[in-house]
């Protein structure tokens, strides 16, 4: 039997990691920090009470020696909290403790959840002028974080892969974040306001994220990186246009009512064929179940 330790794992990206993993017979150790309610309608993990500061803790913990290691755990990963400068630092300084703790404990590899922003923040601090948000703090966040674990993980012989998430949602995400809010707002009959929504993004389903996850630790290619996403990016508004369509409620969006302060990346940056050749991944949920099943489940929250 194939075990694996899942940090964060009571969150929305984690808990559906945890549920892919024991799905497919694996032994889970699954961390959470404060409340472990998602976990419990989960048979069959072993939930372990850790916060992420307590992290270098986990060979005291754990007597055992897992095949894989997901990171999964950030906090302040939505809302206020991504300009934390304090709390951000926090997150880069234990997920190195975890790299270290990987080495100690014997795992075959450590599987860490990125972020598209990471391309964001490079794009924006290059280039000359730009005017950044705030929220960048978070995506600078991590992508110190992976300047800084790889060469740590590499020192020690900890095979490390990183998994950049383009935008997860689904059924299940509580946060305020952009495409949870709008549909929220869609159930409520408000219309929601953007920026031009010309910039190119992606969008993958919580269920196939967990399920690339667990391709990439079992196929993946070592200290390698792959953008985990639908495959299908294209400029905001489309994805928006298509949720319009499917859920709006015939509301009408309100686009350019909100300054862009970020950049545009190429479309090339948000390919899924490096993952696909090594692992042959192929999301499952269109955009439009997708959104129709994250609907259903919120207003079933709402009631």
């Amino acid at each position: 039997m194939r075990s694996a330790i899942v940090t964060g794992a009571n969150g929305f990206v984690g808990s559906e990691i945890v549920r892919n993993l024991v799905s497919h017979g694996y032994k889970v150790y699954a961390l959470y920090n404060r409340s472990k309610n998602r976990l419990q309608a989960i048979e069959g993990c072993q939930a372990v009470h850790c916060p992420m500061d307590q992290l270098s803790k986990i060979p005291g913990m754990i007597q055992d020696s897992p095949d894989f290691i997901f990171h999964c755990a950030w906090s302040g990963s939505s809302g206020g909290d991504r300009t934390n400068i304090e709390l951000q630092l926090s997150n880069v300084t234990s997920s190195c403790a975890l790299i270290e703790v990987a080495k100690i404990v014997g795992a075959k590899r450590v599987i860490v959840a990125g972020s598209i922003m990471e391309d964001e923040v490079k794009a924006v601090t290059d280039s000359n002028g730009s005017h950044p948000s705030k929220s960048y703090i978070y995506g600078a966040a991590k992508y110190s974080t992976h300047m800084m674990a790889k060469p740590l993980a590499v020192s020690l012989g900890v095979d490390l892969v990183w998994a950049k998430i383009t935008n997860a949602y689904g059924v299940g995400e509580l946060s305020p974040r952009m495409l949870n809010s709008t549909i929220r707002k869609c159930i409520n009959m408000e219309p929601p306001s953007f920026t031009a929504a010309t910039q190119n993004y992606d969008f993958i389903y919580v269920t196939d994220v967990a399920e690339a996850f667990r391709l990439i630790a079992e196929k993946g290619s070592s200290y390698s990186e792959y953008v985990v996403g639908s495959g299908q990016a294209k400029p905001l508004r489309n994805f928006l246009e298509d949720l319009r369509l499917s859920i709006g409620n015939g509301l009408s969006f309100l686009y350019g009512n909100i300054p862009y302060t970020g950049v545009n990346l190429p479309i090339i940056q948000f390919s899924t064929e490096t993952l696909y050749r090594d692992t042959g991944f192929k999301p499952q949920i269109a955009f439009s179940e997708g959104v129709t099943l994250t609907r259903d489940w919120l207003k079933e929250q709402e009631n």
